[in-house]
Formats: C-alpha cells, sequence, structure tokens
C-alpha cells in the first residue's frame, strides 16, 4: 500500500464534502420524498380503515336483522326489532342511521314477506364518504364507497301472519 494514493482518495473525498452546493442536501431530499410518500399512505390507510369499519357494520346489521325478523312473532314485532337492530347497529359502528337502507325479500317470491316457512333474504346497504374531501362542487358527494351486506335466515314455520 502506497502512502501517496492513500492521500489522494482522502483528498478527494474530501474535496468532495467541501462542495457548498451539496451540503445537506440529502437530508432534504429524504425528508421531502419521504413526506410525498407517507401522507398518500397515511390516507388510504385511514379510508380502508373506515370502509372496513362500515362494511363490518353493514355485515353485523343484516345478520342480525334477519335473525331478529326471522324469530319475530307477527309483522309489527317483525318491525319493531328490525328498528332496534339497525339503530343499536347503526351507534356501535358509527354509522350514519339516514343513510342506512334496508331491504327485505322472501324467497320464494310470492305473498307476504315474512311468512312462515319462507327464506328470509335481508339486505343492508350505506355508503362511506372518503375523508378530507371538500364539499366543493359536489365532491363530497362523488367521492363516497357504496358498501352492501346481505343475509339469509329461514322464518319459522309457526310465523304468525297478524
Amino acid at each position: 500500500m502506497r502512502p501517496s494514493s492513500r492521500s489522494t482518495e482522502a483528498r478527494d473525498f474530501a474535496g468532495l464534502a467541501d462542495d457548498p452546493d451539496d451540503r445537506g442536501s440529502a437530508a432534504l431530499e429524504f425528508i421531502v420524498v419521504g413526506l410525498l410518500l407517507l401522507v398518500p399512505l397515511v390516507y388510504v390507510v385511514v379510508s380502508l380503515g373506515l370502509i372496513q369499519g362500515q362494511a363490518l357494520g353493514v355485515e353485523a346489521g343484516a345478520r342480525h336483522v334477519a335473525r331478529a325478523v326471522a324469530g319475530a312473532s307477527d309483522a309489527a314485532d317483525a318491525d319493531r326489532r328490525a328498528e332496534r337492530v339497525l339503530a343499536s347497529v347503526a351507534g356501535e359502528y358509527g354509522i350514519d342511521p339516514d343513510r342506512l337502507d334496508l331491504s327485505l325479500e322472501c324467497a320464494p317470491a310470492g305473498g307476504a314477506c315474512p311468512r312462515a316457512g319462507a327464506t328470509l333474504l335481508v339486505g343492508v346497504r350505506t355508503t362511506v364518504a372518503l375523508p378530507l374531501v371538500p364539499p366543493v362542487f359536489g365532491l363530497d358527494r362523488i367521492a363516497v364507497i357504496p358498501v352492501e351486506a346481505t343475509a339469509a335466515q329461514r322464518v319459522s314455520r309457526f310465523w304468525e301472519a297478524g
């Protein structure tokens, strides 16, 4: 190993480090690029968390409404049970009750729904508004994700139509 080559390498490296145009730019570039990548990533994580929470709530609502209505004694009791279950699910999962849509169908089709021995199909639907979308030019109405769930439950053969 020659001492002259070592000192030349050290001088070349020191000369690069003393260039005033490059001093501190790596840290600045790291911060800028990090923020540009981190902010959208955090937004996506928060949005997906909201959508997942609402999806779990809608699924729970459909399942519990189907069970409550199928186990009711008559149509009036079924309506009361469905309203109470939806209100409870909306409160627990933070869903706006005004945005919840409930649909009830019976299979096979025809006749009153629910009815004895039929399969009750319950659908619950809502929309999830994306966070931080301003109400400018109707963007808040466009930036929503629809979420829906269905559940099926057999109605008791002892159901009373009254």
